[in-house]
Formats: structure tokens, C-alpha cells, sequence
């Protein structure tokens, strides 16, 4: 199964830090960590609250491959319109549901907001190995 998450700047870095394989923890206060089902709604969060939100200004989609078999076994829930599908996956999960990534995340789009004051070219996509 493809799945996209949007991320901000800290948890891109964490994720490159990985080798862009696995998805960082999550804080105490994030009991879900939320992968969305289509591209345009994981572009809709990145560009308008990733972008918009202090102090980074900068919002980013990560694309992934995941093993359907173990995937399915995760709610889809639909937080609004038609299109806002999330993955709920539980925080104490994810360090095995990062077992279950296929190949590389992949950096596939990048949104700058108004007030973001950093270099675009160091946050540009990676290259693919």
C-alpha cells in the first residue's frame, strides 16, 4: 500500500537522519501517529498548516510503500470530507510499523510559507538511491 505523510521541517530532518527508512517517534502528547491514504489531502495539510505554522514555515509530503498484509490490520478513519482519510496507527506501533516500510521514504512535494526565512535549496528532495 502507498501512504503519504506530511511532516515539517524537525521531523524531515529526523527521518534523513534515518537513512530516510523510518519515521521518528512520536512526543508524549502524540498518542497516533497518522499516515494519510491519498496524496492530495497529505498536500493539503503540508501547505496549509505545515507552511503556515511557526517556527518553521515550511511543510513537506513523504511518500511510502508498506506491507498490505500488516497495514491492514490499522482503522482507517475519516476526519472530514471524503478525502481526509488517516491511517491511526498507536505511537507504542510505529517502531514495528517502520519494520514494514518498503524501500526509501521519498521527499515528493515541498511548500514554503510566506514568513519562512530559511535556505530552500538545503531542504531540497533527496536524491534516491
Amino acid at each position: 500500500m502507498k501512504l503519504y505523510r506530511p511532516v515539517g521541517i524537525r521531523e524531515l530532518e529526523l527521518i534523513r537522519q534515518s537513512g530516510m527508512t523510518e519515521f521518528p517517534p512520536r512526543l508524549p502528547e502524540q498518542p497516533i501517529f497518522y499516515p494519510v491514504l491519498n496524496k492530495e489531502y497529505a498536500c493539503q495539510i503540508a501547505k496549509e498548516w505545515n507552511a503556515k505554522s511557526s517556527p518553521d514555515y515550511a511543510g513537506f509530503v513523504t511518500e511510502f510503500e508498506i506491507d498490505d498484509e500488516y497495514v491492514s490490520k490499522f482503522e482507517v478513519k475519516t476526519v472530514g470530507a471524503f478525502i481526509h482519510k488517516e491511517l491511526w496507527v498507536p505511537a507504542e506501533e510505529l517502531a514495528e510499523f517502520n519494520k514494514h516500510i518498503i524501500g526509501k521514504i521519498r521527499v515528493i512535494e515541498c511548500y514554503y510559507g510566506e514568513h519562512y526565512k530559511g535556505s530552500k535549496t538545503e531542504l531540497m528532495m533527496p536524491d534516491e538511491d
